[in-house]
């Protein structure tokens, strides 16, 4: 019998239909238990323990996000404008929005705020009272590849194809190759020139050869009497319709090149005539004496004024785009600036208005800027190697660059604004250059032999090389695109000068 009766107390135990007596109390009993409270607490003011635990439990359990019967996320509806934000997010915010609109109870102890703050941090991890109405989270996402809004696109992470950059191609090979027999291979010499009416005039020994680019025909202007002399430089003018020649017996020669007559021959100089430069009506030339003369070339008198200040040959020798400044360079490494030309005579009494002494090596390459009047580009010889930008009107170096190579010729290419240098030792090629900045684009490689002389076409588009390997190479490195070669072509305007009046 006793077997039996352990049998059914252990059965008594096990069943789970009874009630538990030593439980924890259930949610529904608790809820209902605090409504109770609270009721009676509503109906008994006079009892101070009752009324403060009615602020604690009214309050802030009440207000909390999910408790509140005002505060419902199930009615509250989505931000359209907010592509990512949680239930929890939107209980915060709803909580926060009702919350302003209570009056602020002024009897709630520093006790049931501490209280409230340990409750917050511990249900959403931070204090509610901090929080913000509206809170973004994480980074917002980058548009597929290649995505295109219909829309105007005020900002986009991913490059559209529309906004791509084009890239210039320039070719690593010359366009043409002319030959350039019986070329006199001398440094200090300037035998290449490209006329505004698109002929190349070049110099080969004692002849001048001209090649009209447009249609392709070879013309010989002139030759001297003595086989002993040769031509050392050549020069057009601006309109191109007249060629002036210098030459080892130091005279310069004018030519009008239509009709291939010689109009004078100006004697003045005691040495070789290495180069010459333009400015209207008045031609400069500079010797190996060092002496630069001034020419006006409408009247019989033409030699108008002497320079000096170079020890040594005068190799380089150019005129600024706007005929203020005059710049030569020399074998005694020194680079002048002269003022322009009033009145017959050279303004300032023929001193220099800048004179730099910074390169090491003769200086024969020089190149005035077409969009910026006052900058001036010179390179030096084998010793020196550097081409240096100068600012004519605070004489200051703007900036230097080391080319390892000689520099033999510059000049600037206003298509791209950038600046073109032709080398001799040990490069012996063209290199391209980004303007200001001095980055190289490209070098031009082909020729055997140092470069001597370098200039560009009329449109600006390709440059021309001469070498001691006897060859002309035109490099077609600048071309314009077709929209802004008719932008460019529509703003071009002839010009006439004062040289088609009178040139004796």
């Amino acid at each position: 019998m006793a077997q039996f009766g352990f049998e059914n107390d252990i059965d008594s135990i096990l069943k789970l239909d009874m009630p538990i007596t030593n439980a924890p109390m259930a949610r529904w009993q608790r809820k209902a238990s605090s409504s109770t409270t609270s009721t009676s607490n509503a109906l008994s003011p006079g009892k101070s323990a009752n009324v403060l635990l009615s602020n604690v439990t009214s309050r802030t359990p009440n207000k909390t996000p999910g408790k509140s019967k005002k505060c419902t996320p199930s009615k509250v509806g989505g931000d359209r404008f907010i592509p990512i934000r949680n239930g929890k997010q939107m209980d915060v915010a709803s909580f926060l929005l009702t919350k302003e609109a209570d009056p602020i109870d002024t009897n709630n102890p520093a006790g049931a705020l501490e209280n409230q703050k340990a409750w917050s941090v511990t249900l959403n991890g931070y204090n509610i009272e901090e929080a913000k109405i509206l809170h973004l989270g994480g980074k917002p996402l980058n548009a597929p590849e290649g995505y295109q809004n219909n829309l105007k696109v005020l900002y986009s992470q991913v490059t559209t194809p529309a906004s791509t950059k084009k890239t210039r191609y320039i070719s690593s090979v010359p366009d043409r190759i002319l030959d350039a027999p019986e070329l006199r291979n001398d440094f200090y010499l300037n035998l290449l020139d490209w006329s505004s009416q698109n002929i190349l005039a070049v110099a080969l020994h004692n002849n001048v050869y001209l090649w009209d680019a447009t249609q392709g025909d070879i013309t010989l202007l002139m030759k001297l009497e003595r086989e002993e002399d040769y031509i050392s430089s050549v020069s057009w003018t601006k309109e191109g319709s007249y060629l002036a020649i210098g030459t080892s017996d130091c005279k310069v020669q004018l030519w009008d090149v239509e009709n291939q007559k010689r109009l004078r021959s100006m004697s003045s100089h005691t040495t070789r005539v290495g180069c010459l430069t333009w400015n209207d009506h008045v031609l400069s030339s500079g010797s190996r004496s060092g002496h630069i003369h001034h020419h006006d070339v409408r009247v019989a008198d033409h030699h108008i004024f002497t320079l000096t200040g170079h020890s040594q040959e005068v190799c380089g020798l150019k005129w600024s785009p706007d005929g203020k400044y005059l710049a030569s360079g020399g074998n005694d490494n020194m680079v002048y600036v002269w003022p322009g030309v009033q009145d017959g005579s050279s303004s300032n009494n023929g001193q220099s208005v800048r004179c730099w002494s910074e390169h090491q090596g003769a200086v024969k390459a020089l190149a005035w800027c077409p969009w910026q009047p006052h900058i001036l580009a010179s390179g030096g010889g084998t010793s020196d190697r550097h081409i240096r930008i100068w600012n004519v009107n605070s004489g200051s170096c703007i900036s230097s660059l080391d080319t390892q190579s000689q520099i033999s010729s510059l000049v600037f290419a206003p298509n791209y604004k950038e600046l073109v240098s032709a080398h001799g030792y040990a490069h012996n090629n063209v290199v391209i250059w980004k303007y200001p900045s001095l980055s190289r684009v490209a070098e031009l490689n082909g020729h055997e032999d140092r470069v001597l002389n370098l200039t560009l076409s009329p449109d600006n588009s390709t440059c021309a090389t001469v070498a001691g390997d006897e060859t002309v190479r035109l490099w077609k490195s600048f071309e314009l695109d077709p929209v802004k070669k008719k932008a460019k072509e529509r703003m071009a305007r002839s010009t006439s000068s004062v040289i088609h009046q009178s040139i004796r």
